[in-house]
């Protein structure tokens, strides 16, 4: 019974089901009620399935704000589920992730790869997202890099790239993994593929995560440092020694060397690179750890092996300089190292190395630097450039020992090839070989030298050529420098090299007045830069704009004793170059895309061109920074000087003096500027008092001129000093003090009279805002008192207006109200009619209805007769089932009693004939045989007696079925008519009735069946 019971129950729900239906109830719903309980049910869903739930009833939800708006209840409950569906659940995405990470931990191939395959595509769809999961997850990252250690290639490569992706850009994980010892895992993952030179693509993913874990983050390197990773990439790093030895594996394998062995010796490189940014606060202590573990000379003997290929060599290099920029022992100790030269390919094609002694690295690199080379090894020489730089950078006296020995090997002579000084003076001549960048790295090297260091200045300004005593016309550096920039103007060389010399040469100019003047002796240096600042086309436009540049530098820092004064300059300026040309100029520089995008663009080795490295770096930032400088220098006056710190105490006093000067008269202009705006505001608030402002205006009027006849007194003085100056120059200190003497006096009163005079009209024009003030007030209060009157007048008007629109508008309601109650009346007198019909009917259905219900009654009685009559013959029947259970019992015990008598004979039996056999007397089957026939005959009696019962029980069974049968039919056409529930309850009990009955038979066959069996089981006892 219970399993169709539980066959017949509906299937359950599954949770999008239920949401389905609670959403179609949602729209579909009329009552409130119906509504807000679909909304709970929608509510209880939102948290865990917010996507279903958003997915089927958000417009329902919308709606209903709409229509259920009033409804606070309702609104609440709508708002929470809302509120829940844009805040789901963040702990089932947590725990997502957790769960992968806990199939980490298995030992199962499939389990780990397409864990770590599955957390790596949600990483590619919710980086930070699943960044965050991770962090947060109890042991994530411990089970994450423990990959790395996985024996399998597969599980332990997407280990690999899952840590480099989630390190990229993760400060957080970051830390983490090198606490889990990330480090160490990463350089035996290293090892075991075959380090630098046999490792394939393990070590580049090796060297990506590495690379990943100590980026811009100061703590990982200072892990890095204590825990070993130095020495580690020391080894790495270490090239394996060359023995006699036949080699170990076939065909030598210990010497073969992998196709990505360039690619991972490079990465490593620019790994170290990454310890040694300029500016990091563990810069420092990451070049010292790593020139105590002897990193240093072993990159350089890398760089200067001629087997290493070119971009580890330039890597190798750029590394090194950036191991000792900014780090003064480090740049100390570096120019006793040695390295091997460089030398010049034999016509074999190979290089002899054997027998050749080492040189000072400053020497090496100065040979790569300088000396004429192909343009393929450009990137070294671009490299070694940067190394010379690191070496003297912020380093004053290795700049000027550096400078010195430049100065002495030049003025030496002999076959300074690498010397920059000679290669500056010799100009691009002095070499056989045509190479721009010969004389740009010179010049380069030069101008970082002297770049804001006026020792460094001055030094290189002794150096002259030609012998005085003998004749010879002596020329200064300067000047030779600045013949050499023209003659390469002239002869239309490469634009490096004249942009070499440029560089220097504004460099060098700027801020040094006494270079300056060396400048200025060869004067046709100047028309000559006029020239070529003039030359047209698009073709010259940083030519024309660093010509322009070095001439507003020089105009700049001239003085008027200059051999060519400013006053000379400016009109060479504006007249044959011209304003507007010359600031063309320095905007086209400032444009081009060398100076705006300015980068050192890596070259192409498969070209033979020359690369786009035009600047340096330095200097590019000197002209940013001087661009707004240079720009104005051309509107600077002549007879205004620029204030020099490295010249006399005369020169900074006279500018001093002038620089006060110049803030008297900026302050005078100042409290003009701010007479004149406070007379603008007091013409548009006061016009009744424009008589009193004139005569202001009026006395403002006199004090400029008072400030202006001052002002050209003192610019007269200041002319006829000067002229007195250039006629007396030996009583130079004597009238200059009486005339600055003279000059403080004058300056004194006029400040004094200015002071008096500025005083009183600042009373006058106090007392003067006061009336006017007072005045403004009387006024102001006549204004506000006439505005409230009329304000008053206006409300009154509004009142009487309004009052007259309601009057109109409660006589169109009335009439509209009285119009509609009639409509209304028309409408309810045909309604009655309708309603006392309907009635009439309603009555008549209901006497009938009546009639029938009286039937049912009468039926249902005696439906419930017979119902009663069924229950006492089941009782009875039960009864009796009770009685042959009872003595179907009492047989088998009997039975049981009968076959454990019959047991113990038959084993006396056998016991009594075994005696016999030993005592040696025949014993014959026969009775065994006649027992046999025995119990066939009691089988057969046995079942005769069985199949008469049967034929009795059968019997039984066919009468009840008969009344049963009948009951069933009455049952069917009573149930055809009933409607009524309790009809239908008494007709389930009826139902009930009859399983009872047949379950009766089958017990009554089983017992008879039982009760057979004891019969038989008598038989055997009795025949025994």
């Amino acid at each position: 019974m219970m399993r169709m019971l539980e066959a017949q129950a509906p299937a359950k729900q599954t949770a999008t089901e239920t949401i389905s239906t609670l959403c179609s109830r949602l729209s579909s719903a009329t009552l409130l009620e119906d509504r807000r309980a679909a909304i709970l049910g929608l509510r209880s869903f939102a948290k865990e399935y917010p996507a279903s739930v958003a997915s089927g009833a958000l417009r329902g939800l919308i709606a209903c704000l709409t229509k259920d708006g009033e409804d606070v209840d309702t609104t609440k409950v709508v708002l929470e589920t809302l509120l829940m569906l844009f805040n789901p659940n963040e702990d089932s995405r947590q725990d997502n992730i957790t769960i992968l990470l806990d199939l980490l931990e298995t030992p199962d191939f499939y389990s780990r790869l397409y864990s770590l395959q599955l957390i790596q595509a949600i990483f590619n769809a919710r980086a930070e997202r699943t960044q965050e999961c991770i962090l947060t997850a109890p042991l994530g990252t411990p089970r994450l890099v423990a990959t790395l250690d996985d024996p399998r290639d597969a599980v332990r490569n997407a280990g690999l790239i899952l840590l480099s992706d989630l390190s990229q850009a993760s400060t957080e994980l970051q830390k983490l993994f090198v606490f889990e010892n990330a480090f160490e895992r990463i350089f035996n993952l290293i090892d075991a593929d075959g380090s630098l030179r046999q490792g394939g693509i393990v070590v580049q993913d090796c060297l990506s995560l590495l690379a990943n874990l100590v980026r811009f983050n100061a703590s990982n390197q200072t892990a890095f440092r204590e825990t070993g990773g130095v020495g580690r990439c020391v080894a790495l790093l270490t090239p394996p020694k060359k023995t006699n030895k036949p080699p170990a594996g076939p065909e030598g394998e210990d010497d073969w060397v992998s196709p990505q062995s360039d690619k991972n010796i490079w990465g490593l490189l620019a790994i170290l690179r990454m310890f040694l940014v300029h500016g990091s606060t563990s810069t420092k202590a990451n070049q010292t750890a790593f020139a105590k573990h002897g990193l240093l000379q072993l990159i350089l003997d890398m760089a200067f092996d001629p087997a290493t290929a070119v971009p580890i060599r330039v890597e190798a290099l750029n590394t090194c300089a950036d191991l000792i920029r900014g780090n003064a022992p480090l740049q100390e100790g570096f120019a006793p190292l040695q390295v091997r030269p460089l030398a010049s390919p034999t016509p074999n094609g190979t290089s002899p190395q054997n027998g050749i002694p080492k040189i000072y690295i400053i020497e090496a690199l100065l040979d790569l630097a300088v000396r004429p080379v192909t343009n393929e090894l450009f990137d070294i020489r671009f490299a070694a450039y940067e190394c010379i730089k690191a070496y003297f950078f912020n380093h004053l006296q290795i700049r000027a020992h550096f400078l010195n020995r430049a100065i002495e090997g030049h003025m030496a002579g002999g076959d300074e090839t690498a010397n920059i000084l000679t290669t500056l003076m010799a100009g691009s001549h002095g070499s056989s070989v045509i190479d721009p960048y010969r004389p740009w790295f010179a010049a380069a090297l030069t101008f970082h030298l002297i770049f804001e260091d006026h020792e460094a200045k001055q030094l290189l300004m002794t150096v002259d050529e030609g012998d005085a005593e003998q004749g010879e016309e002596v020329v200064t550096c300067i000047q030779t420098i600045t013949a050499n920039l023209i003659s390469s103007l002239q002869l239309g060389e490469d634009e490096r090299i004249p942009i070499g010399y440029l560089m220097l040469l504004c460099g060098w100019l700027y801020e040094d007045a006494a270079a300056v003047d060396d400048f200025l002796g060869e004067a046709s240096s100047i028309h000559s830069l006029v020239q070529y600042a003039l030359r047209p086309g698009n073709d010259h436009v940083v030519i024309r704009g660093l010509c322009a540049a070095l001439l507003g530098i020089i105009y700049e820092f001239s003085t008027k004793d200059s051999p060519v004064p400013r006053r000379e300059l400016l009109p060479i300026l504006t007249q044959s170059l011209g304003r507007e040309k010359y600031l063309d100029a320095i905007s086209q520089l400032r444009q081009h895309p060398f100076v705006r995008d300015f980068e050192v663009l890596a070259r192409d080795g498969s070209s033979t061109a020359l690369p786009d490295v035009y600047f340096d770096e330095t200097f590019v930032d000197f002209l940013k920074d001087n661009f707004s400088r240079l720009s104005r220098a051309i509107d600077r006056d002549p007879g205004l000087e620029m204030h020099h710190k490295y010249e006399g105490i005369d020169r900074d006093l006279v500018d001093s003096l002038r620089g006060e000067i110049d803030e008297k008269v900026k302050a005078l202009e100042k409290l003009q500027s701010d007479l004149l705006s406070m007379e603008q505001k007091l013409n548009q608030e006061q016009g009744d008092h424009r008589r009193t402002q004139e005569s202001s205006i009026t006395q403002l009027n006199t004090i400029k001129r008072i400030n202006e006849d001052l002002h050209t007194n003192h610019e007269k003085e200041m002319r006829k000093r000067d002229r007195e100056h250039k006629q007396t120059v030996l009583d130079l200190e004597n009238r200059q003090n009486l005339q600055l003497a003279a000059l403080n006096n004058k300056l004194q009163q006029a400040e004094k009279d200015k002071t008096l005079a500025l005083g009183k009209m600042r009373q006058e024009y106090e007392e003067k805002l006061h009336a006017a003030t007072v005045a403004r007030a009387e006024i102001e209060q006549r204004l506000t008192t006439a505005h409230a009157n009329r304000q008053e007048a206006l409300d009154n008007v509004r009142a009487l207006e309004q009052q007259q629109r309601q009057a109109k508008d409660e006589l169109a309601d009335a009439q509209q109200m009285i119009q509609q109650l009639r409509t209304e009346l028309e409408t309810s007198s045909k309604h009655a009619t309708d309603l006392e019909q309907r009635k009439k009917d309603l009555q008549t259905t209901i006497e009938k209805q009546k009639k029938e219900i009286q039937e049912l009654k009468t039926k249902t009685q005696d439906l419930t007769w017979k119902v009663k009559d069924a229950e006492d013959r089941q009782r009875k029947a039960e009864a009796s089932v009770k009685e042959k259970e009872e003595e179907r019992r009492a047989a088998q015990t009997e039975l049981d009693d009968l076959f454990v008598v019959l047991g113990d004979l038959e084993e006396k039996r056998a016991m009594d004939k075994k005696r016999l056999k030993e005592l040696g007397e025949e014993v014959s089957d026969m009775e065994d045989e006649d027992d046999e026939d025995d119990d066939e005959d009691e089988d057969e009696d046995e079942d005769e007696d069985d199949n008469e019962e049967e034929d009795e029980v059968e019997a039984d069974e066919e009468e009840n079925e008969k009344k049963h049968g009948d009951e069933a039919d009455d049952k069917d056409d009573e149930e055809e008519k009933e409607e009524d529930l309790e009809d239908e309850g008494d007709g389930g009990k009826e139902e009930q009735g009859i399983d009872q009955t047949d379950k009766e038979k089958e017990k009554v066959k089983d017992v008879t069946a039982k009760n057979g069996g004891g019969k038989r089981g008598k038989g055997r006892k009795s025949k025994a």
